[in-house]
């Protein structure tokens, strides 16, 4: 008997939506995926099925949408969930980590008792794009001494080079758009 959730095909779930937010920019809008429970479901058991032996202890995302990924895929793995914060929206003490972007610079935090070393990792995020993000995310994990075990996506934009940016950490996108 065929399993129906398999023959889902997610890339229909995301919605193209051009010049947004500015000309030129073809946005990958996953709306449509989160709105449509046997989609987004689907997408958290493909999401999990490459860690599910890794024996992962934590997932990290950066705000605000990797969140929408990573507490369900958490719960999947029987993991926790760590947030990743822009400045001043933990209440705990926390570790930052500066880092470049491509017109600028941002700082990311993480409560300093968020990860302990030696714990496995797995990072979260909606999309790959660039990888700046995601490679501040790992930086600062093992800069706290954890072990990044892999990155794992929803989406990927293959042609911007943010795994070749993230390497040698293993990633895995469910969605790839060159």
């Amino acid at each position: 008997m065929n399993d129906p959730a398999r023959t889902i095909e997610l890339r229909d779930y995301v919605r193209a939506i051009p010049d947004f937010p500015k000309a030129g920019i073809l946005f990958r809008d996953i709306t449509p995926l989160l709105a449509d429970a046997s989609a987004f479901r689907e997408s958290i058991r493909r999401m999990a099925e490459p860690f599910r032996d890794q024996r992962i202890d934590t997932l990290v995302a950066a705000e605000a949408r990797g969140f929408i990924f990573a507490a369900p895929l958490a719960m999947e793995l029987n993991a926790g969930f760590v947030p990743i914060r822009k400045p001043g929206k933990l209440p705990f003490d926390t570790h930052a980590f500066h880092y470049e972007l491509e017109y600028g610079s941002d700082m990311l935090e993480i409560h300093t008792d968020g990860v302990q070393p030696g714990q496995r990792v797995l990072v979260v995020d909606d999309l790959l794009a660039t990888g700046g993000t995601v490679e501040a995310c790992c930086s600062l994990i093992e800069k706290m001494g954890a072990v990044i075990v892999g990155c794992v996506f929803a989406i990927e934009l293959s042609s911007l080079g943010g795994a070749r940016r993230i390497a040698p950490r293993p990633t895995y996108s469910l969605i790839r758009y060159d």
